[in-house]
């Protein structure tokens, strides 16, 4: 087995493909492509707070407490609310405040949707705006 060395004869095809052409065609592609393409800016507008110079509120917020045992039974900062029509009279004269406190609702992890679903949804249609559910690790498990 030989191998050629030197120039083929004059009537051999040529079976390489020239490159050339296509490299140039893809470069100025590229720089069609770059200069066309808006340049994207990875900025997130935020609506930022303005800075307030008051100072701040010389006593803590009040907070009102509302338990709800395992058998439905609501209470309030400790004591025992009897019936709906209490609770919502509870809830009205909170709603009616000025500066309404935070209302912390802490369920029972064996109580029923139903009596927290029935409590939150007094609270709403009655006004009150600051109520949140605490508590929350017990349902991890």
């Amino acid at each position: 087995m030989a191998m050629q060395v030197g120039s083929a004869a004059e009537d051999d095809v040529m079976v390489d493909i020239n490159t050339t052409p296509l490299i140039d065609v893809m470069l100025v592609l590229l720089i069609m492509f770059i200069i066309t393409i808006p340049i994207q800016t990875h900025a997130v507008k935020m609506n930022m707070p303005t800075p307030n110079n008051a100072a701040p509120p010389p006593q803590p917020p009040e907070i009102i407490r509302i338990d709800v045992d395992f058998d439905g039974t609501i209470a309030w900062n400790g004591e025992i609310v009897p019936d709906r029509g209490a609770l919502e009279g509870k809830l009205a004269t909170v709603a009616a405040a000025a500066d309404q406190p935070e209302v912390h609702l802490r369920p029972n992890k064996l109580v029923t949707y139903k009596v927290v679903a029935m409590i939150m949804a007094s609270a709403q249609r009655l006004g009150v705006t600051k109520i949140g559910i605490v508590g929350n690790e017990q349902f991890l498990n």
